[in-house]
């Protein structure tokens, strides 16, 4: 049985590294033209990025993969489980603690708290914890209740936005960031199937449809848990400094990523317990999955904890380095009049290396039952990160505050949602979250922080924030995809009228025959 197991995930495996690679090539094409060409580097770094580039395919595939079999079947089967106990308290207890637990171990949360310097590490992960894990039992009264979605996105952005208005300014864009960071390859998948197994109480139409909403409510309380511990929190008042890594030697490299191995390998195995107590306290006590069934997630958590430390090695090691000197090199030459073009194309293929981007589109594809197609979502979210970027560096060029961009870009979405099916709204809000990912979080945040310390301006406030664009964007793309596909089913069907010749004949009646 195990044998069969393993001979069909090397195939799977083989596929999603595939795929990891497709999407992957268009960045490290870009790169690779940028540094042969106009903006040169040490050739340490760029052999430093390939390899990174080479654990970040393999991480990608295997986490995928992973996801697929291990996280997805764990959500849905503790959703299923809590709902069959009846007991509101049990599930907002144990929502909770899931939500703290699969928050804690988000690679995306993790880098953003590395980068940040101004608050401590355990600070901002505590934090933003227990953020995600108060809006996740929201999200449980919302989907048992069946209260519309609008209504609670409208008041907690007017909070959010309340606060943010007396929040110190060194906060702000990294509170932000914070909620885009947290949804990412590993909360997404959980949660979407936590929410799929919670909405299996309902017997209506639109449960399925209500089981969207949990990713975007989650990422709000993130933003609010962080705007609130600016406000208690003593600042350290350290500044952003740009580490410029180099290597002498290719044993230098080596040395590099086998010194960074041990430490995600605990960091991450951290990270897991929590979420693996919980589930193996379901299974003795309510769930009993059968012996298949159990060795196929248990499979599936190995492949997501291998596919997790290569992939937080290969972005930490490789891609983060080079996209701070690319960032600095070409902001300081005539190539800055490029940054934000540059910014735009990156930004239209780094969606594609987004783990968590295919769970949702798939997820979008099952309940809509194929009304709303994957390559319509892909596109627009393409089209939303392209802008995003290009308004990112448009930021770091200029140092307008965050809130010029923030505040009427979720106006629009919040006012859109009263044209779109409820279920665009769900799905565009939660699209926010997932293309915030780790490639965000990791090259493109580097390569603004690269850009505005040439420029000389202030990291905290203007590139900071990057996250936060890319989160924002989708919720007016996606939206504008339902008010389109709304319009076109509201337009009548006209079909054609028959045409006769001179000479056809119409019969009126019929003859009665003898």
């Amino acid at each position: 049985m195990d044998r069969d197991i393993l001979s069909s995930n090397k195939t799977a495996i083989a596929e999603k590294v595939k795929e990891s690679a497709v999407s992957v090539l268009p960045i490290i094409l870009i790169v690779a033209l940028l540094c042969f060409s106009i903006s040169p580097i040490q050739t340490d770094l760029m052999l430093n990025f390939l390899i990174g580039t080479i654990l970040v395919v393999f991480g990608m595939g295997f986490f995928s993969l992973g996801a697929e079999a291990s996280m997805i079947p764990i959500g849905n089967k503790i959703g299923t489980a809590l709902t069959k106990s009846k007991k509101l308290s049990l599930i907002l207890i144990f929502s909770f603690a899931l939500g703290f637990a699969v928050t804690i171990a988000e690679p995306d949360l993790q880098v953003l708290a590395e980068t940040v310097p101004h608050i401590s590490n355990g600070a901002l992960l505590i934090t933003v914890g227990v953020g995600v894990g108060f809006f996740l039992t929201i999200c449980m009264i919302r989907i048992l209740t069946g209260i519309k979605l609008r209504w609670l996105l409208i008041a907690f952005y007017a909070l959010l936005f309340a606060l943010a208005a007396f929040t110190d300014a060194d906060f702000l864009s990294i509170a932000f960031d914070s909620g885009g960071v947290t949804t990412g390859p590993m909360t997404v998948p959980f949660i979407l199937a936590f929410g799929v197994g919670i909405s299996n109480i309902r017997s209506d139409n639109k449960a399925e449809a209500d089981s969207f909403g949990l990713v975007s409510l989650c990422s709000i309380g993130p933003v609010l848990a962080v705007l609130l511990l600016g406000f208690f929190y003593a600042d350290s008042e350290a500044v952003a400094e740009v580490v410029h890594a180099s290597f002498d030697t290719t044993g230098e490299i080596g040395r590099a990523y086998i010194t960074a191995l041990p430490q995600y390998m605990g960091e991450i195995a951290l990270s897991l317990f929590p979420i693996l107590a919980i589930f193996f306290l379901f299974q003795i006590f309510s769930l009993r999955i059968t012996r298949l069934g159990m060795a196929r997630i248990c499979f599936g958590l190995l492949y997501t904890y291998i596919g997790l430390v290569l992939f937080l090695t290969g972005v930490n090691i490789g891609f983060s380095s080079l996209g701070t000197v690319l960032g600095e090199s070409l902001a300081s030459g005539w190539t800055r009049i490029i940054m934000v073009p540059l910014a735009m194309l990156l930004g239209w293929f780094i969606i594609s290396t987004e783990p968590a981007v295919a769970v949702l589109e798939n997820q979008i594809e099952e309940v809509s039952a194929g009304a709303i197609p994957g390559k319509a979502i892909k596109l627009s979210l393409s089209i939303a990160i392209a802008i995003a970027m290009g308004i990112s560096m448009v930021r770091v060029l200029t140092g307008l505050s965050i809130l010029w961009f923030l505040v009427p870009g979720y106006a629009i979405a919040l006012i859109l949602s009263f044209f779109v099916p409820d279920i665009y709204t769900a799905i565009a809000f939660d699209s926010g979250g997932v293309a915030s990912g780790p490639m965000t979080a990791t090259f493109m945040l580097q390569f603004v922080i690269g850009a505005s310390t040439a420029l000389g301006g202030n990291v905290l406030q203007d590139a900071f924030g990057v996250v936060a664009m890319v989160a924002m964007m989708p919720l007016i793309s996606i939206q504008t995809v339902g008010f389109i596909y709304k319009f076109k089913e509201e337009q009548p069907v006209h079909e054609p009228e028959a045409l006769y010749g001179d000479y056809d004949i119409v019969e009126l009646w019929e003859e009665d025959t003898p």
